[in-house]
């Protein structure tokens, strides 16, 4: 198996030291270059060409943004940002770093405790594993991406518009995703209106601690409201629901959201086949169940089971055409009916409401 390619940009000493020792302790990857700010950083990426570069957002000189910015206008690379945004204003900047094209974020290691460390090192050196195999394409700094998308949502709910009745069959969505997704459920979500007429159900993997900055992000992003998804609820319609961190989200006979213990066999908590499979027992063929790009094969049961019985499935289109992973598990198992670009997806959706 080939090495994976690593450049680290970090200003901690300690957080450097630390990240090194995790990585180099994997023979999977390979620290190829370190950097203190993005200065250094965009000389070191250069000449060693990664597959995949770390970096912090706060540096001298050059933040993680701006290094974000120029690798992925002049020669995009997988970003992974290792970042403890605790404040809000860390949580805005991490996930500014996403819309200028970095591909996902992880928590910087702050303590040093054996008993975390090889749970720590399995999900980074995961993560980078499943970076290193994504295509990225070039990003031209533009005005943000939530500049144009955004609707003005004053108003925008009446439910008198032709196309948000909802008399389609259709009556929920699910969506499940990994590693180097979160773009991607922006990039949907948000191309959504407020008045749009179906609860949307996600299930992400994410690293511990991210969940709650990517839902407070996708609130300021999208019209649509964005939470997570608490035990007792209702699905309710125009909402975003994200399943918790560290248990399945499932729904009930009623159709309300319970949590359930993930299985210590799963590799994966929450599992996106958990709640694809519950999903599809509760609202049965008026289930759309859309599958993104993510390693392993969580979620390719979950989507045949939506279309066993009878509901509408989608998965991501990599670019090229390829698919790996979770995709690929998926239509081996003859899951897939439609297989899109990630830019199809959103008018798909409304397009099969509106039918």
């Amino acid at each position: 198996m080939s090495m994976n390619r690593v450049v680290l940009v970090e200003d901690s000493p300690v957080a450097l030291e630390i990240l090194q020792r995790l990585l180099n302790s994997s023979p999977d990857v390979d620290v190829v270059g370190t950097a203190r700010d993005g200065v250094e950083g965009l000389e070191v990426i250069n000449r060693t060409r990664p597959d995949v570069i770390c970096t912090d957002f706060h540096m001298e000189n050059m933040d993680g943004l701006e290094l974000t910015q120029r690798v992925m206008a002049d020669d995009p690379r997988p970003i992974l940002v290792i970042s403890n945004f605790v404040q809000k204003a860390d949580v805005d900047n991490v996930f500014r770093l996403l819309q200028a094209g970095a591909a996902d974020v992880f928590p910087k290691p702050s303590t040093d405790s054996p008993t975390d460390y090889e749970q720590l090192k399995s999900a980074l050196v995961t993560k980078i594993k499943v970076l290193s195999n994504m295509k990225v394409t070039q990003k031209r700094q533009q005005q943000p991406l939530s500049g144009s998308v955004k609707p003005i949502t004053s108003g925008a709910f009446s439910s008198n518009q032709p196309l948000m009745t909802n008399v389609s069959r259709v009556k929920v969505i699910a969506i499940g995703a990994s590693t180097g997704a979160l773009p991607a459920i922006q990039k949907i979500v948000c191309q959504l209106p407020s008045n749009f007429p179906l609860p949307i159900i996600c299930t992400v993997h994410v690293s511990t601690g991210v969940l709650s900055g990517l839902v407070n992000w996708l609130s300021t992003e999208c019209p649509l409201r964005v939470k997570i998804a608490e035990v007792g609820e209702s699905p309710a319609p125009g909402t975003v629901y994200f399943a918790p961190e560290k248990n399945d989200l499932e729904l009930d006979a009623r159709g309300k959201f319970i949590y359930t213990d993930c299985p210590e066999t799963n590799k994966h908590c929450p599992s996106i086949t958990a709640t694809f499979k519950s999903i599809a027992r509760f609202y049965g063929k008026a289930t759309a169940g859309v599958l993104l790009t993510g390693l392993g094969r969580d979620g390719a049961e979950g989507l045949q089971t939506i279309s066993q019985a009878g509901g509408i499935t989608v998965a991501q289109e990599e670019k090229g055409g390829a698919a790996f992973g979770m995709v690929k598990e998926a239509m081996s198992l003859n899951a897939v009916q439609q297989v899109l670009g990630i830019d199809k997806i959103a008018p798909f959706l409304l397009k099969t409401i509106s039918e």
